[in-house]
């Protein structure tokens, strides 16, 4: 589990600060629906989020990576990569993020239950804290990106408490999916209609703004 608060950066894109620095911390922290996009931040108590437009609020209310894939990048780039080293609130341990479904809802701990509803975006700000050059195209190729996930019930968590899938919707929908659909495989988004109403609402509307085009 970690947050961070707003720090100045250099990083281009960012508008001078960025909460993008996350920590670990043991918790307890309280999580609950932020609010509206563009308006709320992040859905952790004691974490910022700076440029509102493109993060945060209820459909974006809390960033998971797993493990599992900061080891693999640990391993490629041969450096260490700490909880929160990606900005994600949280860093997940067996279980499979990449191939986590639209609308899979998580229990974590007694009562706090999230919902996935799409993928992350890398952007300048990103690249600019890791230092690597070309980080955007080789974390998009990479088609690891986590998941974001909105408040379904609110609660309280603690680093270590454990997370169960409590439920997986009956459709194929991945965050992979979502993600190769927003990026490289722009023909994918008519799939992703199959998610219903958990789906991230502006992807929904990338993705009927496309059929629309093709359909011009």
């Amino acid at each position: 589990m970690n947050t961070g608060r707003s720090r100045p950066t250099e990083h281009r894109g960012a508008g001078g600060r960025t909460g993008i620095f996350k920590e670990p911390v043991d918790g307890p922290v309280a999580v609950a629906a932020p609010g509206p996009k563009g308006v709320a931040g992040s859905g952790l108590a004691g974490d910022d989020v700076v440029n509102r437009k493109h993060h945060g609020g209820d459909d974006q209310a809390v960033y998971a990576y797993a493990r599992e894939d900061l080891d693999a990048w640990e391993r490629e780039l041969g450096r260490e990569l700490p909880a929160g080293m990606f900005g994600e609130n949280l860093t997940t341990r067996g279980l499979d993020v990449t191939h986590a479904l639209i609308g899979e809802r998580w229990r974590i701990g007694p009562r706090l239950l999230l919902e996935v509803t799409s993928a992350r975006i890398p952007c300048m700000t990103f690249q600019g804290k890791l230092g690597e050059p070309g980080w955007i195209k080789r974390f998009t190729q990479a088609g690891a990106p986590g998941a974001y996930l909105r408040v379904i019930e609110p609660g309280e968590i603690r680093r270590g408490d454990p997370i169960t899938v409590e439920h997986r919707p009956d459709h194929d929908v991945t965050v992979a999916l979502t993600f190769r659909a927003m990026t490289t495989e722009r023909a994918l988004l008519p799939r992703l209609l199959e998610a219903g109403e958990a789906l991230h609402p502006e992807l929904r509307d990338g993705a009927l703004k496309y059929i629309r085009a093709q359909e011009a």
